[in-house]
């Protein structure tokens, strides 16, 4: 059985969700995408002799930073950022699938954030945080006019330093003292519902995770179900791990062309063998940026998936850290990438297949993505469905 066209797949699912919705009743760390350090010395001319008197007149670290990102800003490069030496090396860390924090998953729920899992072993797990209890405030500072992403980053901060949370438990108000701790940050989390769907969740694309989707994927019992790749609120990560997860469900052929300043574009390809006849929903949202767009976006123009939710983010840049020698970096803009038909996303982003409202709860954009699912399983002949 020849797998569907994007064409046939997207029109199934249009027609799926609208028959299955009546019948059956999305940070912002700006990790971007990121190519490999690359420490390029460089004659600076009379830009390095500037920066060397701007040094000696300025020699207290915070003035320095100040002058070195004015520089930046000036640059007109929207994403050009310095970086300390212990910010870069928390980068890193972040980038190697590691964070210092509570252990907390957070999500939206109205006008509050709510606890929807809670690491094992993490600090908040040992205080006795538990899924379902809503933030109230953190550190003395009211949630209630923060983001999700502001609230995570409220959280995090150096290991063995300490966090005040206040939540809401049925009602009730408690108050944890908790101390922040090194842990793997897990941005790979898989379930299966009771009809077989595997719904795979990818918060960042750090070091690792296209190993771990090609793990959930192939662990799909009976392959009785399709996948529902679920992008939200994914601000991208190492350029390598969504070319490594889009290849799970591809077999050859473009993901992306990366197109650095002064050099040929360069076309980066799937690896052979990836499945691609299982029925595959993305689901994304306003938050779904960068490397998580490569990944939607590639799929998409290899009619491979449909794409549920709301438009996403819009960033078709990528950055490369220049290390300094002090163990400080300045992270730059090198080049953009487009999608596999030569969409440049950045500024519009990806429109989805099937809409959902940006103000609806999250856990509706799922249900109306599970039920694509499900309506491109219906589509496929029954030998085929495991």
């Amino acid at each position: 059985m020849p797998r569907l066209t994007g064409r046939v797949l997207r029109g199934a699912a249009v027609v799926a969700a609208l028959a299955f919705a009546y019948a059956m009743g999305a940070g912002a760390d700006g990790t971007g995408a990121h190519a490999p350090v690359r420490p390029r010395p460089r004659p600076y001319r009379a830009v390095g002799q500037a920066a060397a008197v701007v040094a000696r007149a300025a020699p207290d670290p915070e003035r320095e930073r100040v002058a070195v990102e004015k520089v930046l800003r000036h640059m007109g490069d929207r994403w050009a950022r310095f970086y300390t030496a212990a910010e870069f090396s928390g980068l890193e860390d972040t980038l190697n699938g590691w964070y210092s924090g509570v252990g907390l998953w957070l999500e939206k729920a109205g006008e509050d954030v709510e606890i929807v899992g809670v690491q094992p072993g993490s600090p908040a797990e040992r205080a006795g945080v538990r899924p379902g209890d809503m933030i109230a405030t953190v550190d003395g500072t009211s949630t209630r006019d923060l983001t999700v992403a502001m609230v995570a980053a409220a959280l995090r901060g150096q290991p063995a330093t300490s966090v005040g949370l206040d939540v809401r438990r049925d009602g009730v108000p408690l108050r944890f003292a908790l101390v922040r701790a090194a842990m793997a940050s897990h941005d790979v989390s898989a379930s299966l519902t009771p009809d077989g769907v595997v719904v795979i969740r990818i918060a960042a694309f750090t070091r690792g995770v296209g190993q771990e989707v090609r793990a959930a994927v192939a662990g799909r019992p009976g392959h009785r179900g399709g996948v529902l790749l679920d992008l939200r609120a994914n601000p991208g990560g190492l350029l390598d791990e969504a070319v490594d997860t889009a290849s799970v469900f591809l077999s050859g052929g473009p993901v992306v062309t990366f197109e650095r300043a002064g050099a040929p574009p360069e076309r980066l390809l799937a690896g052979m063998g990836g499945d691609t006849r299982v029925p595959l929903v993305v689901l994304v949202d306003g938050g779904t940026a960068s490397a998580a767009e490569i990944v939607a976006g590639s799929l998409r123009d290899r009619d491979r998936a449909v794409i549920v939710g709301s438009r996403t983010f819009g960033k078709g840049s990528v950055q490369e850290p220049l290390r300094l020698a002090d163990g400080s970096a300045i992270e730059m803009t090198v080049g953009r990438y487009r999608t596999p038909s030569g969409r440049n996303l950045d500024g519009s982003g990806i429109d989805p297949d099937v809409a959902v409202n940006a103000n609806r709860p999250p856990r509706e954009a799922e249900r109306r993505a599970l039920t694509v699912v499900r309506g491109l399983l219906a589509t496929l002949p029954t030998k085929d469905r495991g």
